[in-house]
């Protein structure tokens, strides 16, 4: 090794000795060269060079001593050294002179490395070049003082990216790729997996920030996004908090050995890890490096088996210390051979993974100087390569161009120098099981990348996902629940058909005639519109296209408000006409035909089709698409589901619901005021006061509750629709059934019953109802209790004058029976005036009931149509018992056809204010003066 004098301070020469001395000095001679061979530049085991050989000297600047941490790998690359020295003197490449490698200890301290420098350059021989440079710090002060001294440096060991800037280092030069050399081996390994979003983690010292912002450089325009750059001095959890936050899943990691153990503990808490995530970090840390910095790391919340889980699968990138491929180097032998000769070698010194580049470099070195030497020879100046100084720009100048023309297959791979840098091999590594398996490696120079066959491994089926895979699903109706829906709305609408079949064909009956079969028609449709709505709510993005969705928000929203309208709108129309009619204070005449019923209607369909037009003119509703928040996916794939939700919205649906809700809301208002003003009118033909009640019960709760829920489950298109659909269907059938079914039932079973209103008793309880009857009215017009009190009172003084009426008919009666005589005689004098009472009938005409009655009754009992046309008839009439069922028929035909017209007034026929049913004794020949005893008009309850 290299003497104390080389690798100390070597002092100034000796002075001459004297002539006795001289004599043993050249005895002493030999035995001075063995014990100092490295003053001279040789190295330990090679064979001595012959005395004539002029020596090549080469300056070594490198820590050796043990006290300092990177001097294990000055003593590590000493034997590499040593062998490639004597090859080449073996091989005789730089005939006629030999290398001679002086050893200078740094000390990886700037102030004594830069001392070795300068004493070398003033104590020692003219260096041709330096060969050296470990700690970055003394490497780089060295580096930019080159140039003044015409030396061109070669690294085996300096990776900094600082020493990369050639407007700098111009005259440096590493047969070691340097940190970002591994940048293009991480952006191929990018794109073979194509992770197109990585995010780093750097931690704050220079060579790593060096290194990410290089990476950032290569990264660019490579179509690789950098999503997230974090950085961290002591706590690097608040920094990979931030990447998961960012749903970061490729990790850069920029940090030293000590700094990854705290990495991944942080990573292990995060739930950072496993088949999600991909960790690559830098591949330069010590063999079971986590053993040793884990005792450091070690907390209650970091155990041992946590921070191997968290590593588990991590790649590290570095570079490749000896070629793998089974080539024959410059030296004549493969890697294999080189490593096995180091090994036999380096004996009791610790191995360094630098000595290929240290012995690559040295064949770098011997190259050089061979293509200088030529250079020279080649010239007209005739200059030796040995009288180089430092002075001697030309001979740097050639020495420089000669290094950057090196090209040769060395034991690290292709030694190909670009800018000064080298173009190596990058290999990867991956931690399995609790060790590092080489898994492929990358070619800088051919600018390739080998995975090796199944070695790497995934914790997933497959490689990790560069960012959560967000597939946008759009949330559709469940096509069974579609169906199953359809086909209920689809019986609706056959009861609902069946029920206009019902309705039209009994349209004639006095039952559906009295109940206004046009209104019971719009009933079913404004029904049948409302069943129809529910196939377009339940059509979406999976049955139609985007355009139709949007034309379908405005039809579907049309169609149930017209069938709203038209069916409640028609069911209270007639419910206004009952209490139109029955809440005659004035009790005049009053007609309603369907006609003006079909104009409330209309009124009613001309305030919706106004807020709908004005809807669409000013505000039209837009497909709009909402964007739920992330779920798993229910295979389990490494993806997250987007759900997507279709709706009918505007810029202010809220006031056009509003309006819409506040109509509504008072038609449901009014028709419930006209339902409970008209609850007491006893004609179940005209009177559906009970069943509209009833049916604005049911609609409004299930609105309300339909409404509350679609609104709470607008992110679940089956729930809401389904409810809807149940909504729209509930409220139409039991709309449609309390209104027909009814009907049916009455029509089936008792037909005139419904028709006809209770008939008068007169009792003693009268009074009472009549007191009922009158605090009904009177809570209708509190101003006009008085005037109604009078009413009632005439009312109830005709009804009394009735029941004499009634038993002046009795004792009419009895005295047929006493005298043939006087039979004669009454049926003279009074049966001209019952004749005119019957003829009552004719002047109700536009009250189909009760004309109806008294024909009939008069079709069954011809014998008792008294007529003075037929006089024979009468004549001839028998003395019959007063209790024969003839006279019972007789005083039936006097007394039914009375008591029937105090019905007319109630159903629009002979106005009860009149004192005659004539407004003029010659108007018409049917219209026959009453006697004034007559003369009495009752309205009904």
């Amino acid at each position: 090794m290299a003497s104390p004098r080389s690798s100390g301070q070597p002092g100034p020469p000796p002075p001459p000795p004297p002539p006795p001395a001289r004599l043993l000095l050249l005895l002493l001679l030999p035995l001075l060269l063995l014990l100092a061979p490295g003053a001279w530049g040789w190295a330990r085991g090679a064979p001595r060079p012959p005395p004539s050989s002029p020596p090549l000297s080469i300056m070594g600047l490198m820590p050796l001593t043990k006290e300092v941490a990177k001097g294990s790998i000055g003593r590590g690359v000493l034997p590499a050294v040593e062998l490639a020295i004597e090859q080449i003197r073996n091989e005789s490449l730089l005939r006629p002179y030999f290398l001679d490698l002086r050893l200078y200890d740094t000390e990886c301290d700037n102030a004594k490395g830069l001392k070795a420098f300068y004493d070398a350059i003033k104590y020692g021989p003219n260096h041709l070049m330096v060969f050296g440079g470990v700690c970055p710090s003394v490497t780089s002060i060295i580096a930019e003082s080159l140039q003044g001294w015409n030396l061109v440096q070669l690294s085996f060991a300096a990776t900094t990216p600082v020493l990369a800037d050639k407007k700098k280092y111009p005259y440096f030069f590493r047969t070691v790729p340097s940190d970002n050399a591994v940048n293009p081996a991480i952006l191929k390994l990018l794109k073979h997996y194509q992770w197109k979003r990585v995010g780093t983690l750097t931690q704050d010292v220079q060579r790593f920030s060096e290194v990410r912002n290089d990476l950032t450089g290569v990264l660019y325009g490579e179509d690789i996004e950098i999503s997230d750059t974090e950085s961290f001095s002591n706590d690097p959890c608040t920094s990979v908090k931030k990447l998961k936050g960012n749903d970061v899943r490729i990790i850069l990691g920029q940090f030293d050995q000590n700094m990854a153990a705290k990495v991944f503990c942080c990573a292990y808490e995060e739930n950072m890890y496993g088949s999600k995530y991909q960790w690559i970090i830098p591949g330069w840390y010590d063999p079971s490096w986590w053993e040793q910095v884990h005792v450091e790391a070690n907390s209650s919340r970091c155990l041992r088996k946590n921070l191997l889980a968290a590593m588990e699968g991590y790649i590290g990138v570095d570079f490749e210390p000896l070629s793998s491929k089974q080539i024959k180097t410059i030296s004549g032998k493969t890697p294999q051979q080189y490593e096995r000769e180091y090994n036999n070698k380096r004996s009791g010194v610790g191995p360094s993974k630098f000595h290929g580049y240290a012995y690559d470099g040295i064949w770098v070195i011997a190259k050089t100087l061979q293509r200088a030497m030529e250079t020279l020879h080649a010239s007209s100046r005739h200059q030796r390569i040995q009288d180089f100084n430092y002075t001697d720009h030309t001979l740097g100048r050639i020495i420089l161009n000669a290094m950057n023309e090196t090209n040769f297959f060395g034991v690290t791979g292709q030694v190909v120098f670009r800018n000064g840098e080298r173009m190596g091999t990058i290999k990867f590594t991956q931690f399995q099981d609790s060790r590092e398996v080489k898994v492929g490696e990358y070619n800088a120079v051919a600018d390739t990348l080998e995975i090796i066959n199944d070695t790497i491994r995934f914790q997933g089926s497959e490689p990790p996902k560069d960012k959560t895979i967000i597939l946008e699903q759009l949330r559709k109706i469940s096509l069974p629940l579609y169906s199953i829906l359809s086909a209920l709305t689809i019986l609706g609408m056959i009861m609902a058909s069946a029920f206009l079949f019902f309705n039209i064909k009994n349209r004639n009956q006095k039952l559906i005639k009295m109940s206004s079969p046009y209104m019971n028609n719009l009933i079913i449709l404004g029904g049948m519109l409302s069943y129809a709505s529910i196939f377009l709510f339940g059509l979406d993005g999976s049955f139609v296209s985007e355009k139709t969705f949007e034309t379908l928000c405005t039809v579907r929203t049309w169609i149930l408000t017209v069938g709203y309208t038209t069916a409640f709108g028609a069911m209270f129309a007639k419910t206004w006409r009952v209490h139109a009619i029955f809440k005659n204070v004035k009790m005049k005449k009053k007609i309603i035909k369907d006609q003006k019923l079909l104009v409330i209607v209309g009124g009613m369909l001309l305030i919706d089709l106004c807020i709908l037009i004005c809807w669409q003119a000013v505000d039209p509703l837009r497909r709009t698409v909402e964007k739920y928040s992330m779920e798993p996916d229910p295979a389990g794939r490494d993806i997250s589901i987007r759900p997507l939700l279709e709706h009918c919205e505007n810029t202010h649906m809220t006031i056009w619901l509003g309006i819409v809700y506040a109509y509504k809301g008072l038609l449901m208002l009014f028709g419930c005021f006209l339902a409970w003003e008209t609850r007491n009118v006893s004609i179940p033909a005209l009177n559906d006061s009970k069943y509209i009640g009833m049916s604005v019960y049911n609609v409004g709760i299930m609105c309300i509750i339909g409404a509350a829920v679609s609104f709470l489950t607008r992110d679940q298109p089956n729930v809401q629709f389904c409810i809807v659909a149940l909504v729209i269907i509930f409220c139409s059938t039991i709309t449609l059934c309390l209104v027909f079914v009814p009907k049916l039932i009455t029509l089936r079973t008792n037909p005139d019953a419904a028709t006809q209103n209770r008939r008068f008793q007169f009792t003693q309880n009268q009074k009472k109802e009549d007191s009922k009857t009158s605090t009904s009215v009177t809570s209708v017009n509190q101003a006009s209790t008085s005037r109604l009190e009078g009413l009632q009172s005439e009312n109830h003084r005709l009804r009394m004058k009735i029941t004499e009426l009634d038993k002046d008919l009795e004792e009419v009666t009895m005295q047929l029976q006493d005298t043939p005589e006087k039979t004669t005689y009454i049926k003279q004098n009074h049966y001209q005036e019952l004749n005119d009472i019957l003829n009552l009938g004719n002047y109700t005409e536009s009250t189909d009931g009760g004309k109806a009655i008294l024909k009939n009754h008069l079709d069954q009992n011809p014998q008792l149509q008294w007529n003075t046309t037929e006089p024979s008839r009468t004549c001839k009439d028998p003395i019959e018992d007063i209790n024969s069922p003839e006279h019972i028929q007789r005083r039936l035909s006097l007394q039914l056809p009375i008591l029937h017209h105090a019905y007319l007034p109630s159903i629009g026929g002979v106005d009860a204010s009149c004192v005659s049913p004539c407004v003029s004794p010659t108007a018409s020949p049917r219209h026959r003066h009453v006697p004034p005893s007559f003369r009495v008009m009752v309205s009904g309850l």
